[in-house]
């Protein structure tokens, strides 16, 4: 097979004028005129308020978990595990407390059955309140209906994220929503925008990767695919962006701990989604459970009203983290008591806190109004955008499932679109000697931990909140409810799969037949059969299935990105048998693998590809599907490598004697938006529409792309610019424009592009004034274009080249000043 041939970094100077207000002037939001039926709905609401009484209204800004209305197991006869209303606790929450939101679901998922009867049951003890406000069930589901027996789950945003496809993020919430909303569910708290920068972190799998306009195109991309259809439809749900702002920067990479950003950084690569996401029309947003330079984020007004409310214009609910609130006294130690962190908090522009143990918050906010300490103006802002919500999503006309919506749970084309998201996510990072495709008539030998381990394929939010169980134990202690298909007569041991969910060893033995796979591999985990190799004798090639079991938040922190080093001996123990090794990585983050790679021939990575991956990864194995999927991170080389593709040239170069610099800064194990293929692709005719861009004006950037292969295939074709000189320090390179694009054997493509001055600002400060601006400034940029962020890893045969620019006098700049 020839070399992937990428387009060498054709360089193109142009010169920019005026400025961009994209951030930081009170935002346009694209919001329309008030339709009819947003008046009729802010009407009904400021009816239904004037009704209210002070303890309402504290209730509806409470959200509590689940188990705080389910039978304990304390002489109740059901642990809280079955899932069983306690009707004296409902009355607890809703008709003493006034609860207007409960979440998510207590140790395991539930069937679909199971949450149309819990939610029947909560919204039936509302409608017997004073005013029959109904209760706004909230749920995690982050790639699929998380808390769902049989639900369809699709790869985490990380896997997504590799498709560079935002078709394939769409169908994930689309399949979400369906289903979500066939379970009585119609707020869900997805997607994730924060960046993912450093892998350490535990929710990195949560996001779609490194850079600020991939997660952006992929996150808006879920948030229209949610809300799209109008919240009141069953094929939709109210989505919720998060975790605003600055999540993922932790300094220590662990989970819920302090990020310092200067905030010429933080609106330069962690706002531009949100910004983007609330322009798109979502409707909820939680909040960082961190601190930014020593303040919470729950207590920021400037975040959370100067920026969020005014500067963004975003008009939704904001809700807290979990039990957020009760830590800015318990944890970061800035309040007083939980009461005075109840009014900071809604002072700063909370409007929902997920509590969710206790209603500590809601009688602090009706003690504060009572003593004046809070308005009562002020909580009525909170309440409005509750109750508008549920007015919006038709809890008020219908709050329990409707029948429309009945029919829309499990339908065999949710399986046929998971299929589809999983291969278009999987990155074949290496392929020496064309190791990959496999024949069918080879022998294998399938040996490593994720071998034969289904919950590891799925990761975390995966019908429990770490994802890692395949079953769930229920306690035989009084008498058994009805779960349906579970025979409680036979033992207490609840499958939480489905049972058509394959592990890569049975999909392997289906594709190819089991006489020709040889695996000792168990499902548990940490069995020692997972770490050492059966017999290869007879075996024509090695299939070593690496990576990580799932995880999610805190629990999911490491120190080290290394891989376990069992796994790391279990691969060299494979490479010494001179059998071809085929490394199938199955992770939520990059694990470093340099020790031992290099003696690996072929590696793909799956990520964490759920439901379908299995059989995702077979069908790319045996080449029944040719892999498309790029990198959305620089995958490190060494564990304490965290440079990324974007970054300056002061990151990339170390002076190791005066005046002698050398390249020893970005040295991945493979680059940002790297990816292999079955096929190969040419690049040619890089033309731009002119060598000056003024104003307003639009430049058009067009590249053929040939498949100078013998099989059909995916090509991610990516636009990067440099601006060469800036007034601050300019990265090397940032991504401005993508495309995935499926080009037959030997036919060409040609791919355009269409950017403006908007696409090559970036922030400054106004030093002076402390305020900040979204600028493009005069200049020469240069834009490159390919295959992959690394031209000169990817192509070092190439020269570089460029246009001739040219100066343009009279413009001037114009810029626009934070309010």
């Amino acid at each position: 097979m020839k070399k992937t041939i990428y387009l060498f970094g054709v360089l193109v100077s142009l010169w920019a004028f005026t400025a961009c207000n994209k951030g930081d002037k009170k935002a346009d939001t694209g919001t329309a005129a008030v339709s009819d039926k947003d008046k009729e709905i802010d009407a009904k609401v400021e009816a239904l308020l004037a009704k209210m009484t002070l303890e309402e209204k504290a209730g509806q800004m409470t959200q509590v978990n689940l188990n705080k209305v389910l039978y304990t197991g304390n002489g109740g006869g059901y642990d809280n595990n079955y899932g069983i209303i306690d009707p004296a606790l409902l009355d607890t929450a809703v008709v003493r407390y006034k609860v207007g939101s409960i979440l998510n679901a207590i140790n395991r998922a539930y069937s679909q059955d199971q949450w149309i009867s819990i939610i029947t049951q909560i919204q039936d003890r509302a409608a017997t309140t004073p005013n029959k406000i109904p209760v706004l069930y909230g749920i995690d589901a982050i790639h699929g209906v998380t808390f769902t027996l049989n639900s369809t789950l699709f790869p985490h945003n990380i896997g997504s994220a590799a498709s560079w496809n935002p078709a394939v993020s769409a169908s994930c919430a689309e399949v979400t929503a369906l289903e979500a909303r066939a379970c009585g569910l119609r707020w869900n708290f997805d997607p994730v925008l924060d960046l993912g920068r450093n892998p350490l972190w535990p929710r990195f799998p949560e996001t779609f990767g490194e850079d600020p306009l991939l997660g952006e195109r992929m996150g808006i991309s879920a948030i229209k695919a949610y809300e799209g259809a109008g919240l009141d439809k069953t094929n939709a749900v109210a989505s919720c962006m998060k975790h605003f702002i600055g999540y993922s920067a932790s300094r220590s990479g662990r989970d819920r701990t302090p990020s310092f950003i200067p905030e010429i950084e933080l609106r330069e690569y962690y706002l531009p989604q949100f910004q983007a996401a609330v322009k798109a029309g979502a409707s909820t947003i939680m909040i960082n459970s961190g601190e930014i330079n020593g303040v919470p984020v729950h207590a920021s007004k400037y975040l959370l009203t100067n920026v969020l409310r005014d500067e963004l214009g975003f008009k939704g609910v904001v809700v807290t983290d979990w039990e957020d609130i009760n830590r800015l006294h318990e944890r970061h130690n800035i309040c007083s008591s939980i009461k005075e962190a109840v009014k900071v908090s809604i002072e700063a522009g909370v409007d929902m806190s997920m509590t969710p143990h206790d209603y500590k918050f809601t009688k602090a906010v009706i003690e504060l109004v009572n003593e004046g300490s809070l308005s009562i103006e002020r909580v009525n802002e909170s309440v409005r955008r509750i109750l508008r919500l549920k007015f919006a999503v038709g809890l008020f006309e219908n709050p329990v499932v409707e029948k429309a919506a009945l029919q829309n749970f499990g339908k065999p084309e949710y399986a046929a679109k998971a299929l589809d998201a999983a291969r278009q996510t999987i990155t074949l990072l290496k392929n020496d000697n064309n190791t990959l495709p496999l024949k069918k008539t080879l022998k294998i030998v399938v040996a490593g931990p994720n071998a034969n381990n289904v919950p590891s394929l799925h990761g975390c939010w995966s019908y429990t909140w770490q994802g890692a169980d395949a079953t769930a134990t229920l306690n035989k202690a009084g008498d058994k409810p009805f779960i349906p298909g579970f025979d409680f007569a036979k033992d207490s041991v609840l499958p939480l799969f489905p049972a058509s969910t394959l592990s890569i060893k049975q999909a392997l033995e289906a594709k190819i037949g089991a006489a020709k796979v040889v695996c000792q591999s168990v499902s548990d985990y940490e069995d020692p059969k997972n770490y050492s190799l059966p017999s290869v004798a007879g075996a024509d090639a090695i299939v070593l299935c690496l990576g990580e079991n799932s995880y999610a938040e805190s629990p999911g922190s490491i120190r080290d990105l290394t891989l376990d080093a069992r796994q790391i001996a279990l691969a060299q123990a494979a490479i010494k048998t001179g059998k071809p090794v085929i490394l199938v990585l199955v992770e939520g983050r990059p694990r470093v693998i340099s020790s031992f790679v290099d003696g690996v021939p072929a590696v793909i990575d799956a990520y964490w590809p759920a439901s379908q991956g299995a059989n995702a990864i077979a069908d790319v194995l045996f080449g029944d599907y040719n892999p498309g999927g790029k990198l959305p991170f620089s995958y490190p080389r060494h564990t304490g490598d965290f440079v990324m593709y974007d970054h300056k040239w002061t990151e990339e170069n170390i002076e190791g004697t005066p005046g002698n610099f050398s390249d020893a800064g970005y040295q991945p194990q493979w680059p940002f938006g790297h990816g292999l293929s079955y096929t190969t692709f040419e690049y040619s005719n890089f033309t731009v529409s002119a060598d000056t861009l003024v104003g307003d004006a639009k430049l058009k950037v067009s590249v053929t792309v040939k498949n100078t292969g013998a099989v059909d295939g995916d090509e991610v074709v990516q636009l990067y610019s440099r601006d060469v000189f800036a007034s601050v320090v300019p990265s090397l390179k940032r991504l401005r424009a993508f495309e995935r694009v499926s080009i037959k054997a030997g036919e060409s493509k040609t791919v355009t592009f269409e950017i403006s001055k908007d696409d090559l600002s970036f922030v400054k400060e106004d030093q002076a004034a402390h305020t900040f601006t979204r600028v493009t400034e005069d200049g020469e940029f240069k834009l490159m274009i390919g295959g992959s962020s690394n031209f000169e890893l990817e192509a070092p045969e190439f020269p570089w080249t460029s246009f001739l620019y040219r100066t343009y006098k009279g413009a001037k700049s114009v810029y626009y000043k934070a309010k």
